[in-house]
């Protein structure tokens, strides 16, 4: 028996999440703002704006610009608009959020006002209490699952029982889910790591190979582990599907937007150029100050970041925030 699911946001993620769900035996609606979308959907079975490799979405998928409509008697409502728009889309949903519903987070990022992670920006503005969140965060490229290709995730609550639930409800047979408690890791695993991607495009798109994409990759990672652990997240979550595997998927992809934002930078494009060309900022850009601020208040070394930042606000090349990476005394792995 297929359960009553919500999508808010019908980007490229949203979407494809939405047919996740779908083809998991679950009646889904979409919620969109952009009137066009919701026709597309609901009557077409086909997002052309956000979403147009799929030609015909599932049946058990409609569509409404309703927000009461969209969320009424849903048992699982999905949240996947854009990190730094959250909290502002979400205020509008507060009262209309069924009791028994879990919430789950398809964002990742840190909002640039508040350096809070999504799950800390959810349940305040919906005032949720922690076993009615979760957040689901791993190797998820949106183009190749649309196209229905293996992939796997993990859901995270603090409430595991409500975790295996949100899991059950994406699981089919090309989409696998595994649980954690470990939401705080999850959050930081998914947002921290674009900041890599970042680096490792700017490495590409300077035209530097393997070994160097692969040491930029393997100190990132050991940085956002030492920043998870001390923030008090598993550093188990940063070994498994949501760390090392997002981090691998994200870093080499051309369908990352973070990865090519960093490679256009590479290419000797300015942060204003390769926004234009990017078509808007690569979440990695403001998680970037984000993480090393939280270095900062945590006491976690980020070089990495910190280079990174560098090259945002300076301009300095690609060279220059590799020698930054490494500094010059000979340190334990």
């Amino acid at each position: 028996m297929g359960l009553k699911c919500t999508v808010l946001g019908a980007g490229a993620w949203g979407t494809t999440f939405g047919q996740v769900l779908a083809d998991a035996g679950n009646d889904v609606t979409m919620w969109a703002i952009e009137p066009e979308i919701v026709e597309g959907i609901r009557d077409h079975h086909h997002n052309a704006v956000r979403l147009p490799s799929v030609e015909k979405l599932p049946d058990n998928m409609t569509a409404t610009g309703d927000r009461a409509e969209a969320v009424k008697d849903a048992d699982i409502i999905v949240v996947a608009i854009a990190a730094q728009f959250a909290r502002v889309a979400l205020t509008e949903f507060k009262d209309l959020i069924p009791e028994q519903a879990i919430v789950v987070s398809l964002m990742k990022g840190i909002e640039r006002s508040t350096k809070k992670r999504m799950d800390e920006v959810v349940r305040e503005t919906l005032d949720l209490p922690a076993e009615r969140f979760a957040a689901i965060s791993g190797p998820n490229l949106s183009k190749e699952i649309a196209a229905r290709e293996p992939a796997a995730t993990v859901v995270g609550c603090a409430n595991i029982d409500n975790a295996r639930k949100v899991a059950a409800a994406c699981t089919n047979d090309y989409f696998k889910a595994f649980v954690t408690t470990d939401v705080i890791g999850l959050e930081m695993c998914g947002s921290l790591k674009n900041v890599v991607a970042l680096a490792v495009g700017m490495a590409r798109g300077a035209g530097y190979g393997e070994n160097t994409a692969a040491m930029i990759e393997t100190r990132g990672l050991a940085e956002l582990t030492a920043l998870g652990k001390a923030a008090g997240a598993d550093p188990k979550t940063f070994a498994g599907l949501a760390g090392v595997g997002d981090l691998t998927a994200t870093c080499g992809s051309p369908l990352s937007r973070n990865y090519t934002f960093g490679a256009n930078l590479g290419k000797g494009l300015s942060v204003e150029e390769a926004t234009k060309v990017s078509n808007g900022v690569a979440e990695g850009v403001p998680t970037t100050d984000a993480v090393v601020a939280l270095g900062d208040e945590l006491g976690v070394p980020t070089p990495l970041a910190y280079a990174m930042s560098r090259v945002l606000s300076e301009g300095i090349s690609c060279s220059e925030m590799l020698s930054l990476l490494f500094g010059s005394e000979i340190t334990e792995e």
